[in-house]
């Protein structure tokens, strides 16, 4: 333990970062599971309080976790989904 201006901390050598974990499951599952099960190529994503750059950024999280083939983009602030 090391002491410098009253702040005790600890280093300790690592041969790599680890690689980031997402949770198993998200608010916005449904969303997705909702919009794969369904028959439209191409629809909006609205949801109460949010914007749509966040909604993107959100699904594209979830997208990216379950490794699914569903494209997400923002125009006119408006979150779309597409097959």
């Amino acid at each position: 333990m090391i002491t410098m201006s009253n702040v005790k901390f600890d280093l300790s050598p690592v041969e790599k970062k680890p690689n980031r974990k997402y949770r198993k499951g998200s608010k916005y599952d449904p969303i997705l599971d909702k919009f794969l099960n369904g028959k439209d190529k191409l629809v909006t994503v609205e949801v109460v309080g949010k914007d749509g750059n966040y909604i993107r950024t959100q699904l594209k999280k979830r997208i990216d976790a379950r490794e699914l083939n569903v494209d997400v983009s923002v125009v006119n602030n408006k979150a779309y989904l597409e097959k």
